[in-house]
C-alpha cells in the first residue's frame, strides 16, 4: 500500500525576529540535528562545519536550465550555495543525448569527479557492484556522523531508508526524495471538456463509457468544422507501459507488476490478450488514431492545436497547460479535463501511474574523491531547513516571499517578464522542479498548477490502484548481465507485435504464439531474477 509522506510536507512558521523558518513535519516542528544543526533561514551556515574548498560535480544538463543557461552554476541557488559554505563546484555537463554513454564511458575509465549525480536504477551495474569496484563509496556511516539534516529525514520517514539501501544494506546517493504523495502522480488521461459538453457527454469512467464517447468524437462533429477530421484517441505503447492507461483496466501492467508480492509480466497474461482485442476493435473503428505509431511529439502538438484530437495522456504542466495556453487564442472554448482511469466496469480500481518517494536519483560520492566527510556535509546542507527552502523555492525576496508562514513564488516565476515559461523561470533559481539531492516540496507542485483544471486532474488520477507498481528493485550484477539482453530483444518483439495486433496486421487469434515466442526469448529467467529482487527489497530492513 502507498503510505503517506511526512517530511517538510506542511507549512514553514516563522518562529523568531529573525525570521526563523522551521519545517513542520507530522504538525510538530522540526527539531535541528545536534551535530550540525540546520542554519535558519536567512541565517549563516553553521561556523563549525569544514565544507570543501571546491567539488567538481557530473550531471545531466536539465532541458530548462539549458534553454537560457550553459552550466548549473549558474542557478541562483547554487550560487548562494557557494556564499553560504564558500565550497566552489566545478560543473561537468555530458552533451545533450549522450549522458548514458558518456556516464558509462565516465565509469569505465575510473577517471570520476567528486560527485556523480544520475539515476542509478539505469545503470548497468548495481550499486553494491559500483562500491566493490571502488567507483563510488558507502554513504552509511558518513550519513550517520557528518548529514544530521538528512539523518532526520530518514529516521521520521523509516520507509525513505528502506527505498534508498540497497539489498547488501548500502545507502549510495544523497537522493532525490518527493516528500509528499502528492507529487507521486503527475500523469493520465486528459479529455476535451468542450467536445463532451457541446455532446452532452460526461467523463468516461469505464472502457464501454470511453467507447462510447470516443464514438461520439467520431462521428458528431465536435470540432464544428464540418468535416469528420476528428481523431478520437491517441494511443501510445509509452503511455501504457508509464501509466498503464488503457490496460491497467484489466488490473495488469505491459512491463513487470507486482501483484501481492508476485511478480508478473504483464503482455504474457491473459487479460493482455483482452486489452489487445478491444484496441483492435477501435482502431478498426477509427476511435485511434490511424498514424499513431508514427506520431512523434511535433506531430502530436500539431493534431491537439489544430482541433483534431479529442484525448491523450498527458501532465498537467507540459498538456494541459501548455495546450490550454496554444489553442485557446484560436478556439477560446477549448478545454481539457483529466479523467479518471477507467475499469472494466463502475467501481473498479484499474492500474495507474505512480512514483515511488525514491526512484534511483540522487548525488553519489565517488571513490577517487578526496574529502568525502566534507561534501556529505555540504551535499547534507540541502535538506535543512534554509537548504530545504534555497533549492525548493530559491532566493527569498527575489522568487518567493513569506506569506502566512509559506513561501510564494513572486511573478518572477509566475509571470516572468522576460515571457519565459514556469518551468524555465523557476530552472534561473531552483531545482525543485526536476529532481537533485533534495527533498521535493509539495507547495511547489501546488504553485506550479495554476489552473483548476490541473488540480482536479491530479486528484481524479490519485483514485487509481498504486499497489502493483514494481517498487525501485535493484539487480545483482549477474542478475543485470543475465536478462538485460532478454529484455532488449523481449521488449522489441513486444512493441512491434503489439502494433500488429492493433492495427490488424497480425490476428488476435495469434497471441498464444506471441506468448510462447517471449517464453522463449527468456521472459521467465527477467521474472524470476526481478521476484529474486523483489524479495530482497521486501527484506530490507
Amino acid at each position: 500500500m502507498v503510505r503517506k509522506m511526512k517530511v517538510l510536507t506542511t507549512s514553514l512558521v516563522a518562529v523568531s525576529l529573525m525570521a526563523t523558518v522551521l519545517a513542520a513535519c507530522g504538525g510538530k516542528e522540526e527539531k535541528p540535528g545536534t551535530a550540525n544543526p540546520a542554519p535558519a533561514a536567512g541565517g549563516e551556515a553553521p561556523k563549525d562545519v569544514s565544507y570543501p574548498k571546491s567539488v567538481s560535480y557530473w550531471v545531466s544538463l536539465n532541458s530548462n536550465v539549458g534553454a537560457t543557461m550553459k552550466s548549473f552554476g549558474e542557478i541562483a541557488a547554487y550560487k548562494e550555495l557557494e556564499k553560504k559554505t564558500g565550497t566552489k563546484v566545478e560543473f561537468q555537463h555530458p552533451p545533450v543525448g549522450q549522458e548514458k554513454d558518456q556516464f558509462n564511458l565516465m565509469l569505465a575509465s575510473g577517471k570520476l569527479p567528486d560527485v556523480i549525480e544520475y539515476t542509478w536504477g539505469t545503470a548497468p551495474k548495481g550499486a553494491d557492484s559500483l562500491i566493490k569496484e571502488k567507483r563510488i563509496i558507502r554513504l552509511n556511516e558518513l550519513i550517520d556522523k557528518h548529514a544530521p539534516n538528512l539523518s532526520k529525514v530518514l529516521k521520521d520517514n523509516p520507509e525513505f531508508r528502506k527505498l534508498i539501501t540497497t539489498d547488501e544494506g548500502n545507502i549510495y546517493v544523497m537522493p532525490f526524495l518527493l516528500g509528499d504523495e502528492l507529487l507521486a502522480i503527475v500523469n493520465g488521461p486528459v479529455i476535451r471538456k468542450d467536445w463532451l459538453d457541446k455532446l452532452n457527454l460526461k467523463v468516461p469512467t469505464t472502457i464501454s463509457e470511453w467507447e462510447t464517447v470516443l464514438t461520439a468524437f467520431r462521428d458528431q462533429d465536435p470540432n464544428g468544422n464540418g468535416k469528420k477530421d476528428e481523431i478520437p484517441y491517441l494511443f501510445s505503447i509509452a503511455d501504457n507501459e508509464y501509466n498503464h492507461l488503457f490496460v491497467g483496466a484489466w488490473g495488469i501492467g505491459m512491463d513487470f507488476y507486482n501483484e501481492k508480492g508476485k511478480v508478473k509480466y504483464g503482455p504474457i497474461e491473459p487479460q493482455f490478450k483482452e486489452f489487445l482485442a478491444t484496441m483492435n476493435k477501435w482502431y478498426k473503428a477509427g476511435l485511434i488514431d490511424r498514424d499513431y505509431a508514427t506520431t512523434d511529439a511535433k506531430l502530436k502538438d500539431a493534431k491537439v492545436t489544430n482541433n483534431q484530437l479529442g484525448s491523450l495522456s498527458a501532465y498537467p504542466g507540459s498538456g494541459i497547460s501548455r495546450y490550454t495556453t496554444l489553442v485557446q487564442p484560436t478556439t477560446p472554448n477549448f478545454s481539457l479535463v483529466g479523467a479518471p482511469y477507467p475499469g472494466l466496469k463502475a467501481g473498479d480500481k484499474p492500474l495507474g501511474q505512480y512514483q515511488f518517494a525514491f526512484s534511483g536519483i540522487g548525488a553519489a560520492v565517488s571513490a577517487t574523491a578526496a574529502n568525502p566527510e566534507q561534501i556529505v556535509k555540504w551535499l547534507d546542507y540541502k535538506y535543512g531547513q534554509e537548504g530545504h527552502l534555497l533549492f525548493n523555492f530559491g532566493i527569498e525576496g527575489e522568487s518567493y516571499k513569506m506569506e502566512n508562514g509559506n513561501p510564494k513564488y513572486t511573478d518572477l516565476i509566475m509571470n516572468n517578464p522576460d515571457k519565459l515559461p514556469i518551468t524555465q523561470a523557476m530552472a534561473k533559481y531552483f531545482i525543485a522542479s526536476w529532481s537533485g539531492p533534495i527533498v521535493q516540496d509539495k507547495r511547489y507542485i501546488q504553485q506550479y498548477f495554476t489552473m483548476p483544471e490541473q488540480r482536479d486532474a491530479q486528484k481524479a488520477w490519485m483514485a487509481a490502484d498504486h499497489s502493483k507498481q514494481m517498487p525501485p528493485i535493484t539487480l545483482t550484477a549477474e542478475e543485470s548481465s543475465k536478462t538485460a539482453s532478454i529484455m532488449n530483444d523481449v521488449k522489441t518483439y513486444r512493441d512491434e507485435m503489439i502494433n500488429k495486433f492493433i492495427m490488424g496486421a497480425e490476428p488476435i487469434e495469434n497471441f498464444d504464439k506471441f506468448v510462447q515466442t517471449i517464453k522463449s526469448m527468456g521472459i521467465e529467467e527477467a521474472v524470476k531474477a526481478r521476484q529474486a529482487a523483489l524479495d530482497r527489497f521486501n527484506n530490507r530492513k
